[in-house]
């Protein structure tokens, strides 16, 4: 089975916290977020705060003032609403640096429901100026991304899902800051994901492929700042654009790419895939993928519709 993205975040963590800048805060979750890998490894810079988002978070200020770099830990419903206050007057608006890891994102946390599910974190935290928002599609670009967080300063937000997900990259891939990457040619479309919904682009770029529908994929993890180049050359080269994420189709990476294609006058079809202004029940996860349209199905629907539209 392929790793999780939170055991390779715990492990990320532990692997690069010989750092002595580094220090971790979570909010009583740390089985959950597998920030203890870090704990056991350096008891001395890990901080467990309790069921205290809104304090961990101002606590993290306190720590980034005097030259640390803390990582604050919880589900990304929480740290996107109990922790938004600390995150926008001290990361936003005081511009410390402050590393948020938002973990159990989109619909990960199935059984818990919809207090739990987080369908609007990315709007909410792409909308603070300064931050940056990042969504990692697997292991590898998890690994990446702790790393990045850690040399980088200022604000920034890691979006993390609990399960595993289709692998995507090679251990020796690397990334550039702000820039997306493609990871499957096509000439008829783009789907432009982020997160998990990269692995189900890919899978259904498989199927498209049989109807003779040639799908480029582009992973487009940096959220915020968005990679508009690369936006504007995929719609100039294939003519037409899905967006794919785990999340509200409502100001998340869909209203950034389209932000981006209205911006530059490029007017080709644009489909959505991701939940339609609603919060999801609880159930197994492929099944809530499967109903809110955000499995390859419904990937591959969004891109007959745009390619019928571009004819």
């Amino acid at each position: 089975m392929e790793k999780t993205l939170r055991a390779a975040y715990g492990e990320a963590l532990a692997k690069y916290g010989g750092d002595e800048r580094m220090v971790v805060l979570d909010a009583d979750v740390s089985g959950s977020t597998l920030t203890g890998m870090f704990g056991k490894a350096y008891p001395q810079r890990f901080f467990n705060v309790g069921i205290a988002e809104a304090n961990m978070t101002a606590m993290a200020a306190g720590f980034a003032a005097q030259g640390k770099i803390p990582f604050v830990n919880c589900f990304s419903v929480f740290l996107s609403s109990v922790g938004l206050l600390a995150a926008r007057t001290y990361g936003s608006y005081s511009g410390l640096n402050m590393k948020l890891a938002g973990a159990y994102g989109g619909l990960s946390d199935s059984f818990d429901g919809p207090t739990h599910h987080s369908v609007e974190d990315l709007a909410v935290m792409r909308a603070l100026p300064g931050f940056e928002v990042i969504v990692p599609c697997d292991p590898v670009q998890v690994d990446w991304a702790v790393r990045y967080a850690l040399q980088k300063k200022g604000p920034l937000y890691l979006r993390l899902s609990r399960d595993a997900m289709h692998p995507v990259y090679g251990k020796a891939a690397d990334f550039e800051p702000g820039k997306g990457k493609i990871v499957r040619e096509g000439a008829d479309a783009t789907v432009i994901a982020c997160g998990m919904m990269v692995g189900e682009a890919l899978l259904a770029a498989q199927e498209l492929e049989q109807e003779g529908i040639r799908l480029r994929v582009v992973d487009l993890f940096f959220v915020k700042p968005v990679d508009n180049a690369l936006i504007l050359r995929c719609a100039e080269e294939t003519g037409a654009i899905v967006t794919a994420e785990e999340h509200s189709v409502i100001g998340g990476l869909g209203g950034a790419v389209s932000e981006t294609l209205s911006a530059a006058g490029i007017g080709v079809p644009h489909e959505f895939a991701g939940l339609s202004d609603t919060h999801a029940e609880c159930g197994p996860y492929a099944a809530l993928m499967r109903k809110y349209g955000i499995d390859a199905a419904a990937v591959a629907g969004a891109v007959r519709r745009a390619v019928r539209r571009k004819r």
